[in-house]
């Protein structure tokens, strides 16, 4: 199974998704690793990324999605995923993957973004991603004004596992 957990930038993701991945016993992986060096510096200088720019990105996730179903691994990646049509790559019609949103006010993600330090993704790019985001209406969604704790036993009983 590969669980997808998605919000925007300082929803927990890599957070909750290394917590989930480590109570599991199963493999982590951020989508942040599937960025070309040149996403990472445009928002490192606060400049948004358009669907061009994200396009190979998706495209290498998908790749590994469909690698590690046909590998039946057990993975937990933590990604955006802010757009529906993003999701159409990243849930390829497969039952063996599962979306996670992490749902949580512009105000509560902007104070953790301002407490985050050496980090690429600035705290300025928080608006383009709320404007940007299709709250999926296809995944489980969990609360982020919770504790780590507490949101990784509700995604797992969420999820049966």
């Amino acid at each position: 199974m590969i669980i997808i957990v998605m919000g925007v930038s300082g929803s927990g993701k890599t957070t909750i998704g290394q917590l989930l991945a480590e109570s599991l016993q199963w493999e982590f992986r951020d989508a942040d690793s599937f960025h070309s060096l040149e996403n990472i510096e445009k928002m490192r200088h606060g400049i948004p990324l358009n669907d061009l720019d994200r396009m190979p990105w998706l495209l290498a996730m998908q790749q590994a999605i469909q690698h590690w179903l046909q590998e039946n691994k057990n993975v937990v990646l933590a990604c955006s995923a802010l757009k529906a049509s993003y999701r159409q790559y990243l849930l390829i019609g497969n039952e063996g993957v599962k979306l996670v949103y992490l749902k949580g006010s512009f105000e509560l993600i902007q104070k953790r973004l301002q407490k985050r330090h050496n980090h690429f993704m600035s705290e300025k790019l928080l608006k383009s991603q709320f404007d940007t985001l299709e709250e999926p209406t296809e995944a489980i969604s969990i609360d982020v004004s919770q504790s780590p704790e507490e949101i990784v036993q509700n995604i797992r009983v969420s999820l049966g596992i």
